[in-house]
């Protein structure tokens, strides 16, 4: 078979360790051939392509990034994107398609599926909130980072007696946020799933000081909201990209300046940002996006098309397409339990907690 893969979204830490499985594997097991997309769907659109071979995936396993690099091109947005992704495809004489990236990416997989395009997804999106799948690659690395950032902030907001605010990734699901909160021994866990009360962190931190704590951390998703003013994400901008979400980031700063002009402690924001996507993944990383992407090619030779491969129960199966995109998936009850526990005198719905 000829088979062609590209990564469309953000970029992750794993996205060269799946192309790689899926190349090796093809060419290996099968004798497949592949074609790799450029820039996500506008490798489609635009018909940009380059050989995928042996020598094309040998050693980027550690490699952060993608060898096929990506974009949020969406084709449905332009009158025939649709139609020239199709024709690309036929022009390369495509027998299926592995599209690797998070909902929007696989929100346009579905749509070329009812078009009867041969496509197999692979889950990708470092805030883990992709439905239909226990964990997807990149999350592992970025909650490293940030718990190795919230550890390297400890150290100066204790030798400065301050408030430190610490901004990680996370739109819709504060996965990241409370994973490297957990882990890095913050005191205020702010996730997007439960606006907060400032006031209520403020006094929080307050009353941490007067047990002798002089700092004190925030974790905070890019996508929590105060509750004030109806629960609205602090967004960078009114602009949005193609698949119509706004720019977040900002929230850091805001709630600084708040926390700082309610308690008078001085108070320090750090917006991890971009650092969390970069870099060699994780083993944990490495290890999963390779059974996605040896799972995705299995996926092709069984016919399994308009469907995902995803991760339940520590084994890699396969759902449909629609399934997979149909919600996100947030923080549940479960895990919102465990940091109630270690945050007893508010708790996370209020934002706050001391160790």
């Amino acid at each position: 078979m000829k088979i062609g893969i590209l990564t469309g979204g953000g970029d992750c830490p794993g996205l060269n360790a799946v192309i790689r499985a899926v190349v090796r594997k093809g060419v290996f097991h099968y004798r497949d051939a592949f074609v790799g997309f450029l820039e996500g769907w506008r490798g489609l659109v635009e018909n940009q392509s380059m050989p995928l071979d042996l020598d094309a995936v040998s050693g980027i396993l550690p490699r952060g990034g993608t060898i096929l690099r990506t974009s949020r091109t969406n084709p449905s947005k332009r009158p025939d994107g649709i139609d020239r992704c199709i024709a690309t495809l036929k022009a390369h004489n495509i027998d299926g398609l592995v599209a690797i990236g998070g909902d929007d990416t696989l929100s346009v997989a579905q749509k070329l599926y009812e078009k009867s395009v041969k496509v197999v997804g692979v889950p990708k999106t470092i805030d883990n909130d992709l439905g239909g799948t226990d964990y997807t690659f990149g999350f592992d690395t970025a909650c490293n980072v940030a718990c190795e950032a919230i550890d390297r902030v400890h150290t100066t907001a204790e030798a400065h007696n301050r408030v430190m605010v610490v901004e990680v990734m996370g739109r819709d699901a504060g996965w990241i946020a409370l994973y490297s909160g957990i882990a890095g021994g913050a005191d205020v866990i702010l996730i997007p799933e439960r606006p907060f009360d400032v006031d209520k962190v403020a006094e929080s931190i307050r009353q941490r000081h007067e047990r002798g704590r002089y700092f004190s951390i925030v974790v905070a998703a890019e996508g929590a909201k105060f509750a004030e003013g109806g629960g609205a994400p602090v967004i960078q901008d009114m602009g949005k990209d193609e698949f119509g979400h706004a720019k977040l980031g900002g929230i850091a700063n805001v709630l600084a300046r708040e926390i700082e002009k309610r308690t008078g402690f001085e108070t320090r924001a750090v917006v991890l940002g971009h650092i969390q996507r970069g870099g060699t993944p994780s083993a944990f990383d490495r290890v999963l996006a390779t059974r996605y992407g040896l799972g995705a090619i299995d996926m092709v030779h069984r016919g399994e098309f308009g469907c995902m491969a995803a991760l339940r129960s520590n084994k890699i199966t396969s759902i449909s397409l629609k399934e997979a995109i149909s919600k996100n998936r947030t923080v549940d009850n479960e895990m919102i339990q465990i940091v109630d526990g270690l945050f007893e005198e508010i708790g996370v719905k209020e934002a706050a907690g001391s160790k």
